[in-house]
């Protein structure tokens, strides 16, 4: 999970996580904070095993950028948050996705742009529009006072993507094993 400064992605992070760490009060992730999180039943039935996630809860300070390369080395996904309200945070959004998607080999649909709307800001941004190629992913809006299981769900469905992509990466490895 990245972020410029102040977005709101611990307070998301935790609630996805399901972790009461830090709630209340604000205070910036220094590097990177990991949460283990295990979901189980994710692709919604009763059989097989659940699965588990390390979400990794990265600063939007760029002080800690000497550490990026350590933190994208075998990332499965990005989710990228960001205060719609913030012009400033658009910018940003376009450079983090450029270092952690665009330069490392994951597909776009590995991407999640998370749109975080804080406590009491304006819901005017839902027809927000973004630049390519930011506009060519899959794009959420979170409110966790009005909508937290909406969001919940949205992300659940993201997990599920990864999950089914890391799958099939397994199988067609596995495949030309044995062929």
């Amino acid at each position: 999970m990245l972020r410029p400064c102040s977005s709101g992605k611990s307070v998301l992070a935790n609630f996805v996580s399901e972790s009461i760490e830090g709630i209340g009060s604000y205070i910036p992730t220094q590097g990177v904070r990991i949460l283990e999180y295990e979901k189980p039943n994710l692709n919604g039935n009763s059989k097989g095993a659940g699965c588990r996630f390390e979400l990794w809860d990265c600063s939007g300070d760029q002080k800690f950028e000497t550490c990026w390369p350590a933190l994208m080395k075998d990332s499965h996904g990005v989710i990228i948050i960001f205060n719609p309200e913030l012009p400033s945070h658009l910018k940003e959004i376009e450079m983090w996705y450029s270092c952690f998607v665009q330069q490392q080999p994951l597909l776009d649909s590995q991407c999640l742009l998370v749109a975080h709307h804080k406590p009491g800001s304006a819901e005017d941004t839902e027809n927000l529009s973004l630049a390519y190629p930011l506009n060519k992913l899959k794009l959420i809006h979170s409110n966790l006072e009005e909508d937290p299981e909406d969001v919940r769900m949205e992300f659940i469905k993201y997990f599920r993507s990864i999950v089914n992509l890391i799958n099939e990466s397994r199988e067609k490895e596995e495949m030309s094993i044995i062929s």
